[in-house]
Order: C-alpha cells, then sequence, then structure tokens
C-alpha cells in the first residue's frame, strides 16, 4: 500500500509501506553503515527514533537468531530506499519485511533516502509522522525526543546476573546493547546487570570490582536526578561508560552537554585517541555529545576526538578510575581493534592496573 512520511518542515515523501495501515510519530534520523540493520532496529539507543538508511539497498542478507541486541525491535519505524525480500545468508531466517510485520514496525521501501538525508543534515534531526492518509495531521500528538523520558522503558526492572568470571562488574543499564554483555562475559567477568536508577547502597551491597553505565536512549539531561549517585559510584569503583553512560558521567562531575545537528550514526566514524595518536573506526549512535569547553574543573580530560567534527568521543578522570567512549567498543564495523578498550577496563580493577592506565 501507499505510505508517507511527513516531516516536521513540512516536506513529505512517498513510498511502500509495508505491514499493518497505522500512524507513527517519531523523531527521524540516519544511519551511514553499509551493513548492521539488524542490529539497529533492535538497538535501545534507537528508541523513539525512525530510522533511515543511506545505504540504498536493505534486507539483502535477511534476518537471524543471534545478532540481536535487545529480546525486541526498538525503533519506531524504518526507512529504505531498496528492499530486498530474500536473505541470502546461511543463517537467514525471515526477510526483513517478514519481522518487521511479525513484530508491526512499519517498514517503508522506495523512499527518496538521499533527498530525506539532505533535509535532516541541513535542518537536523526532527520530528515525522509515518501515515497513509497524509491530511489532517498533527505534531501536537507527540513531544520532542529530546523532552521524553525514554531510559524507563528500556532499562530492566531487576538485577539479573550473568557468568561466572573472576571480576565482578555492575552494569547500570539504561537501554544496554547485548553485545556489551558478550563483550565482557568474554572478558572473563561475572557481570550484575541493574535498573537505571540503582540506588549506591544496592551497587555497594552487590560488592563490585567495579561499575560500567550502559548506552541508552534520549536526552542525558532528563536523568539529572541520578547524577549525585553516579558521581559517588564513580567516586568509589573503577567505572566505565560508554554513549548515554559517558555523557551522564561528565554530567556528574559538572560538565555539559548538547545536541548535535544529526548526531553520528553509523559503522565508520573515524575517532582519534589524543595520548597514542591512533585511529579507530567506530560504531555509533548518539545526538549529545560533551561539550569540551564545560570540561574545565571537572577533573576529566579528552582522551579520544572525532576526526570529522573534532567533538569529544571519550574522557579520562585525572584524579579517579574513571574512563569514557562515546562509540561502541563492543561493535565490529569491519575493525574490532577498539574492542581491547574493555580489557583496559579490566585492567583497572586492580591498583596495578589503575596506575598503567594514568602513566
Amino acid at each position: 500500500m501507499k505510505g508517507y512520511v511527513v516531516l516536521e518542515n513540512g516536506e513529505m515523501f512517498e513510498g511502500v509501506l509495508h505491514g499493518k495501515e497505522k500512524e507513527v510519530h517519531g523523531e527521524i534520523v540516519f544511519f551511514t553503515g553499509m551493513s548492521g540493520y539488524q542490529e539497529v532496529l533492535s538497538d535501545p539507543s534507537f528508541k523513539g527514533q525512525m530510522v533511515v538508511f543511506t545505504y540504498p539497498l536493505i534486507g539483502n542478507y535477511g534476518v537471524n537468531e543471534v545478532d540481536f541486541e535487545s529480546i525486541t525491535p526498538q525503533v519506531n519505524a524504518l526507512l529504505v530506499s531498496e528492499l530486498s525480500n530474500e536473505g541470502y545468508h546461511y543463517e537467514s531466517c525471515s526477510s526483513l519485511e517478514s519481522y518487521c510485520e511479525k513484530h508491526s514496525i512499519p517498514l517503508l521501501s522506495g523512499i527518496d533516502t538521499r533527498a530525506i538525508v539532505k533535509r535532516i543534515r541541513e535542518q537536523g534531526d526532527m520530528r515525522a509522522i509515518i501515515t497513509t492518509d497524509p491530511t489532517n495531521l498533527s505534531f501536537n500528538q507527540s513531544i520532542p525526543l529530546g523532552q521524553q523520558e525514554v531510559v524507563p522503558e528500556v532499562s530492566t526492572k531487576t538485577i539479573n546476573t550473568y557468568g561466572s568470571g573472576d571480576h565482578h562488574i555492575v552494569m547500570v543499564d539504561f537501554g544496554y546493547k547485548k553485545s556489551i554483555l558478550d563483550s565482557l562475559l568474554e572478558q572473563g567477568c561475572r557481570v550484575s546487570l541493574v535498573p537505571y536508577d540503582t540506588t549506591f547502597e544496592t551497587i555497594q551491597s552487590l560488592q563490585p570490582d567495579g561499575v560500567m553505565y550502559s548506552n541508552g536512549p534520549g536526552n542525558p539531561k532528563k536523568l539529572q536526578e541520578l547524577l549525585p549517585t553516579i558521581k559517588k559510584v564513580a567516586m568509589s569503583y573503577p567505572t566505565m561508560g560508554i554513549c548515554l553512560g559517558h555523557q551522564l558521567l561528565a554530567l556528574a562531575f559538572g560538565a555539559d552537554t548538547e545536541k548535535l545537528t544529526f548526531g553520528h550514526r553509523g559503522a565508520n566514524q573515524p575517532v582519534i585517541d589524543l595520548t597514542t595518536n591512533k585511529v579507530y573506526m567506530t560504531s555509533q549512535n548518539h545526538s549529545y555529545v560533551v561539550n569540551e569547553e564545560s570540561l574545565e574543573g571537572t577533573g576529566f580530560k579528552a582522551k579520544f576526538m572525532n576526526i570529522n567534527d573534532s567533538s569529544i568521543e571519550g574522557l579520562i578522570h585525572k584524579q579517579y578510575p574513571v574512563f569514557t567512549v562515546q562509540f561502541h567498543p563492543e561493535a565490529h564495523p569491519g575493525p574490532s581493534d577498539s574492542e581491547q578498550l574493555f580489557f583496559t577496563f579490566i585492567e583497572m580493577l586492580s591498583n596495578k592496573g589503575r596506575e598503567k592506565a594514568y602513566a
């Protein structure tokens, strides 16, 4: 059936809508990776967003049973230029179209993705509506994603422990990706996954060797009430933050965050380590960044920088064993060299490792 995406700026684009007929609201963003659509649709950091794929052909390797980042799909909708109805991969168990239809995810194909991406790059991420009837639409039915509290929708409600390794990590869940947990387990860790609003006392009772603050969706400033706990934890345990966790740790120590015009979403973002000058090709998904000028007086200094726009991609604290990254070291956008950052974190769990990290 015919489907339409209507942008907040008033522009409308026509395509073919697959699945059930319904009106869907969300923030429209674009993803520049050539592959990884299965990880995208299941990444909790995309909660509340419609994702436009810049690569022209999507769905060609189908959907398998193992590459999901969460139990359920998280995106509000997917928009593609050309949709493949076959999955040409030995692990494929269904097509992208049938998977989206099963989970009631609007999938709009045959759309002018290049034109939409140009609008987003020029005017920024914006609200959009997918519909089969473009008349009498109202954007007042939804509020901007930056004003929504979306983390409670994706965070675990209970404490769960995985693995049986020698190092015990508490991972605070703001919408974690399964591959982060898998990476920690592969490094020989026992991981206790806890809700986003877990108190310091509860974390302390779990007797962790270190604490991980996960990725997640939305505006970090919607979680201001958590900042005192986050700072107290970081002053008490070796701590690592990824994406939203990185932003929250910066805020907790007094830095500021700001929204990018159209964010970083893709598997090809070049990041330089300011200490070693080594460059990583990284996978990213975020709208907000830490303001570099706001780091003064926080104890943090920039550790990683995005080569494309010079935005901060990671921090290290001068006094406490705390470091953060704005990208996903567990992802494999071709190279997997940034995965060693998990080993760096585990080294920090010992006094010797802390000394090495700060040498």
